[in-house]
């Protein structure tokens, strides 16, 4: 193989396109300087280089940009297209290497190294020659996209170099396998990579074969299928036979017609089932379509349960259930009065808010059994996807309804009382916001045609009675809050817990626990024991557990030690629960200088705060710990401020802010602490600790204040109150624009407590401080 350099010649880059030599080939040009260079050839010899691009995106190549090896062509024809572009034929001469480039805005032009090739065979070339040929015909009789007459043309060409190229023209190959083959100079090397790339082309083409065989095989026995079960079709319809699609298309209808749905409903499930019935029982939507009927005929869509107008019974019935929640019995009879005398009345909307323990569920139970209707209870908490209320739309694979419709499938009734479980403890995402479709659900004018997704036509909760419970009304959305009557459960007095505990909670740990009342006894000092000693809590959860804890003990000394029966007092409860968990009493044993006790309202219900003061010298640095928010910081700094303003009229040394550093905590400092009502007790403590005067420890105080000493009111003084009851405190500093709150607070937990209405923070000092100590 023998080279010598030619002459300088115009560069035709080709996108997605390579020309070996001996190819006669057309091309369409349309790149500027591509016409160029053409116009540059026919001025010329006729010749041109034509070099494939690494990229076909590449607009404007540079050297970089083609690949090394070409072809050299003539061009043998050109003609303009009435789109602008040019068509040219070029026949392609001889391989060239390129060993210059010069760039130009005309057009590139390149110095070439011609490639001689050899044009005889030598015996091995020749052996390989042979084998292409037979790989070829192989290759051609599986494609059937290339004729007879173009293997007869190959099999004439005795030179290797163009058998080679020729062959490679005709496979599907990728451009960098041509260009593999153009750039592979050894002959014995280029018919060697041919019979490599035949050989792999005629394995790829038989595995096409044997999948085509297999697809076609596969879509006879579908036909099959098809046409015999058609043909049982007739034979079971001749014979009378109504098993089978046609019987169960049948039944549905019957259960169409006996749901009773309105007549736009019943009108559409109709149509439904005429698309099932045609379809066939192997496609994907027949399961969708049949699911969507059977939710259609079990909801209910007038059955209904008669309400019980009686209220002497439903009043019967609730005394029975529960102890106290006298303001909540009073508006489920009202509600039963109201709808007596009018046969109609939409459902309200009840919110029952209180700490955990009270009973909120078990009421919305007793509700349900006191009017006679079915009860369904769906939990909310956790609920962060709107699909959960409004169902999830018919082309989602696993569609269903929301949980309101599936409440109501469940209920049976269109009028169940229906509990919302939990509504303030609802989340959103990106999957949409569930407390906003609830807005629908809950608004009694609009209910009546509560949209869902799944069902697509509207049902009518109207007459259904929605009772909702939540543990904090502040964390439910406004516009959903706004549509809730709301009644909150404060929690239980210790008179009212010595009730529930003898009527309700022992009793039902005694048949639970397999005892009988006469082999368990406990005496009502033990069970105040165990309320005072053993929980601290608004409701009466934690009072159940105890008491369940009593029962197996019992029930241990009745198997293992065969007594007949069990007396607990407050003697021997300690060796059933252990030891005392909490102190009863005084919230503090003893006056104390710098510790004010505050009372604070959590969702759990009303607690006792301490707040402590400690000075040290320093520079007037007020320190706050104990996890404070942001609200009770505020507080802490109003009280500094008022202090610094009024230090003449309190005793209290002018530059106390420059001689001390204060720090203030609040006890449990793991627990987040926050609110507006501790003003005065981080006053009262910063003051006693001042002016060295203990804080009585008998007393209690709430309320904020201002920069001027005025005392604001507060909220959850029940709460607030009954907290203190509980803690032992006798005293309690309260706001005096509350006073129309003392009326919510139970008889039997005012007798006990002296209240102290206050205006102003002198009052609140006059009452909490120890004046005459020394």
């Amino acid at each position: 193989m023998s080279k010598k350099t030619a002459t300088k010649l115009p560069v035709l880059p080709l996108r997605g396109l390579l020309v070996y030599p001996t190819m006669v080939l057309h091309l369409d040009v349309g790149r500027k300087k591509s016409v160029s260079a053409l116009e540059k050839a026919m001025v010329e010899d006729n010749q041109i280089f034509l070099v494939t691009q690494k990229e076909v995106s590449t607009e404007e190549p540079e050297e970089a940009d083609m690949y090394t090896i070409g072809t050299v062509a003539t061009v043998k024809q050109m003609l303009k297209l009435p789109n602008g572009t040019i068509r040219v034929l070029v026949e392609g001469l001889y391989r060239g290497r390129i060993e210059s480039f010069q760039q130009s805005e005309e057009y590139d032009t390149v110095g070439i190294e011609k490639i001689d090739e050899r044009q005889e065979a030598t015996v091995e070339e020749q052996a390989l020659m042979r084998n292409v040929l037979e790989q070829f015909e192989q290759y051609i009789q599986l494609s059937k996209k290339i004729s007879q007459e173009t293997y007869a043309t190959v099999a004439d060409i005795s030179e290797p170099g163009r058998l080679a190229d020729i062959v490679a023209s005709h496979l599907p190959l990728k451009m960098v396998q041509k260009q593999e083959v153009l750039e592979t100079l050894t002959l014995e090397e280029r018919l060697k990579l041919i019979l490599r790339t035949l050989s792999n082309e005629r394995e790829v083409l038989g595995l096409e074969k044997k999948i085509g065989q297999r697809v076609k095989k596969s879509m006879e026995r579908t036909q099959k299928e098809y046409y015999l079960r058609e043909q049982m079709k007739a034979i079971q319809k001749e014979l009378g036979d109504r098993e089978g699609k046609e019987g169960e298309t049948e039944e549905l209808r019957e259960r169409i017609y006996d749901a009773s749905m309105p007549e736009a409903i019943e009108e559409k499930a109709l149509k439904e089932l005429q698309r099932y019935e045609k379809m066939p029982a192997n496609a994907a939507e027949s399961s969708v379509i049949r699911n969507y009927i059977d939710w259609l005929v079990q909801l209910p869509w007038n059955d209904e349960t008669e309400d019980l107008h009686n209220i002497k019974r439903s009043e019967s019935i609730l005394n029975e259930d529960h102890y106290g929640l006298e303001k909540v019995k009073e508006r489920v009879l009202e509600y039963l009065a109201v709808q007596q005398l009018t046969k109609e009345l939409k459902g309200p909307i009840l919110c029952l808010a209180g700490p955990p323990g009270v009973g909120k569920t078990s009421l919305a139970r007793s509700i349900a059994r006191s009017l006679g209707r079915n009860f369904v209870r769906m939990s909310l908490g956790g609920v962060r996807d709107e699909a959960e209320i409004r169902g999830h739309r018919r082309t989602y694979v696993g569609a269903m309804p929301g949980r309101v419709i599936q409440g109501m499938k469940k209920a049976g009734t269109t009028n169940p009382v229906f509990l919302l479980d939990e509504i303030d403890k609802m989340a959103n995402d990106f999957r949409g916001d569930p407390s906003a479709a609830l807005l629908e659900v809950l608004d009694p004018e609009q209910n009546n045609t509560f949209s869902d997704h799944f069902i697509e036509d509207p049902y009518d909760l109207s007459k259904v009675m929605f009772v909702t419970t939540a543990n904090n009304i502040s964390t439910i959305p406004a516009p959903l809050r706004d549509r809730m009557e709301i009644i909150n459960i404060s929690g239980y007095t210790e008179v009212e817990k010595l009730e529930i505990s003898k009527g309700y909670l022992l009793p039902k740990q005694i048949k639970d626990h397999g005892l009988s009342k006469s082999q368990l006894q406990m005496r009502d000092d033990a069970i105040l024991e165990v309320v005072r000693y053993y929980t601290r809590e608004a409701g009466v959860r934690n009072l159940e557990r105890q008491l369940a804890t009593v029962a197996r003990k019992a029930a241990k000394m009745i198997v293992s030690e065969e007594k007949k029966r069990v007396v607990v007092t407050p003697k021997n409860i300690e060796s059933m629960l252990g030891k005392r968990y909490f102190r009863y009493g005084k919230a503090e044993l003893e006056d104390q200088i710098g510790a004010a006790t505050g009372l604070a309202y959590t969702v759990a219900g009303g607690d006792t705060l301490q707040i402590e003061v400690a000075l040290s010298p320093g520079d007037g640095k007020l320190t706050l710990t104990g996890k404070l928010g942001d609200v009770m910081k505020e507080s802490a700094q109003a009280a500094f401020s008022y202090i610094r303003s009024k230090s003449g009229e309190l005793s209290v040394a002018p530059d106390f802010n420059k001689k001390h550093d204060i720090h203030i905590h609040v006890p449990e400092g793991a627990t987040p602490k926050d609110g507006p009502s501790a003003g005065i007790t981080m006053a009262t403590a910063l003051i006693s600790a001042l002016t060295n005067q203990p804080v009585k420890k008998e007393v209690g105080m709430t309320g904020e204040i201002t920069l001027r000493g005025r005392v604001l009111p507060i909220g959850g003084l029940k709460e607030k109150a009954m907290s203190a009851h509980r803690a032992g405190l006798t005293h309690i500093i309260m706001p005096k624009d509350n006073e129309k709150d003392l009326d919510d607070i139970p008889e039997s937990v005012k007798k006990d407590l002296t209240f102290l209405p206050v205006s102003h923070l002198d009052e609140v000092l006059k009452h909490a401080l120890v004046r005459d100590s020394k």
